[in-house]
């Protein structure tokens, strides 16, 4: 068996699974944010069952219109922290210590290798980098999971990705997510797991990795899974989560494709409106001009995301007509970034910063644009009307990118900063 079937073989106390097949889970994490978790709870509560089945093992995140941006946002918070302190759910954080939830759940340990986790947001799959199996499913799947700690699943096949070599200077996780984006479009993974091998996964930072299994999904994969190696267990005993479970594929482990990237031969890439599939080199992207930056989300909201933007900012000046919004992804975070003199940077660039939220990245609020604006994102989608305006157009980037395109006024590289 592959990872993902040994993980999923586990959960259903099986010998083995195969693709196809269906079963039943056990769950080790539930996860519901302040737009998706109160249509669960409409639903649980229709289930009759007074308690969910594990107080530890859910988590309400309510990150993406928070602080409340409307009546609308506030009706749906106090929904869910209603149920949090009825049902006593342990994990439930509050504006001031809320975060991105998927830069959050890992940052406190709440997730670990071996772990099956769903959650009502389709970048669930971004704890694949810990050597979980993580998908994103419905509000309903959600309310089932919260009251039986089970859901069901079809094994899904997996794609093995090979990565060998380096990535090279100021080419980052974000370049080579896009870069396998690009190359086997969004359809390219459609309820597959991308397995990902190779010597070159050393070289990957967890905050790459992190990355990478995050847009998983925009290949339509149902998982990106990353192997357990001592950066992932060291990362683990760092942020105090629980015993890993880890596990390795069999030699004679069957994939339905096998996909080799040289990490030292890619280049920083951008991805065009209006699917992430769209890929193009930076350095031939300059004509591009830009309205607004966007540095931050569940993709690239870390405290190196921010470091790298950092580094190119530093000395110079947003360009005028530019707007450019740096989102810490969590309070500890953002913390660390005004602590390390981030902040100081950011401000005397002309950059604006926010509280930890999802914000624009879904059209949310702080930074919403206007017809025929042009937004450079550190975001992991740009489908028509994503950030705003159904006539304005995203194009997705690495925070170097972003950084240099914000001084620029134009799509560039950190090498065109002088």
């Amino acid at each position: 068996m592959n990872i993902a079937e040994k993980i999923l073989a586990r959960a259903s106390h099986k010998e083995s699974v195969h693709p196809g097949e269906l079963i039943m889970a056990d769950l080790d994490m539930v996860l519901g944010n302040d737009i998706t978790s109160p249509v669960a709870i409409r639903e649980f509560e229709k289930f009759g069952v007074k308690d969910v089945f594990d107080k530890s093992k859910i988590a309400l995140v309510p990150d993406h219109f928070t602080p409340n941006k409307d009546i609308k946002a506030a009706e749906q918070c106090k929904c869910v922290r209603l149920f949090a302190k009825d049902k006593k759910i342990e994990n439930y954080f509050e504006v001031g210590r809320v975060g991105i939830e998927h830069a959050l759940l890992p940052e406190k340990g709440l997730v670990t290798a071996g772990d099956v986790v769903i959650g009502a947001d389709s970048h669930t799959c971004t704890y694949g980098a810990l050597g979980a199996f993580s998908t994103g499913v419905g509000s309903t799947d959600m309310a089932a999971g919260m009251a039986t700690g089970k859901a069901w699943f079809k094994v899904p096949e997996s794609i093995k990705v090979i990565l060998n070599g380096k990535l090279r200077e100021n080419v980052s996780g974000k370049d080579l997510i896009l870069h396998l984006i690009g190359r086997i479009g969004v359809d390219g993974a459609l309820y597959k797991a991308l397995e990902f091998s190779g010597e070159g996964i050393s070289s990957l930072t967890m905050d790459d990795r992190f990355t990478v299994s995050n847009m998983a999904i925009e290949a339509g994969a149902k998982a990106g899974i990353f192997p357990v190696d001592d950066k992932t267990l060291e990362y683990l005993k760092e942020h105090g989560a629980k015993e890993p479970k880890v596990f390795y594929p069999d030699e004679d482990a069957k994939y339905s494709e096998t996909i080799e990237i040289d990490l030292s031969s890619l280049e920083e890439t951008v991805s065009y409106p209006h699917l992430p599939e769209n890929t193009h080199l930076a350095r031939e992207s300059r004509d591009i001009k830009v309205d607004q930056v966007v540095i931050g989300s569940c993709t690239n909201g870390r405290l190196s995301d921010l470091r790298a933007a950092a580094e190119v900012m530093k000395g110079h000046k947003v360009h005028d007509g530019v707007r450019c919004i740096v989102i810490p992804a969590t309070p500890k975070i953002w913390r660390e970034a005004m602590d390390e003199g981030l902040f100081d940077i950011f401000s005397d660039a002309g950059a604006v910063i926010s509280t930890p939220t999802c914000g624009p990245c879904l059209g949310g609020y702080m930074g919403i644009l206007a017809d025929g604006e042009v937004c450079v994102s550190t975001t992991n989608r740009n489908f028509v009307g994503r950030m705003g305006s159904t006539k304005s157009f995203v194009y997705l980037s690495s925070p170097s990118v972003a950084a240099a395109s914000a001084i620029l006024g134009h799509i560039g590289v950190r090498e065109d900063v002088k």
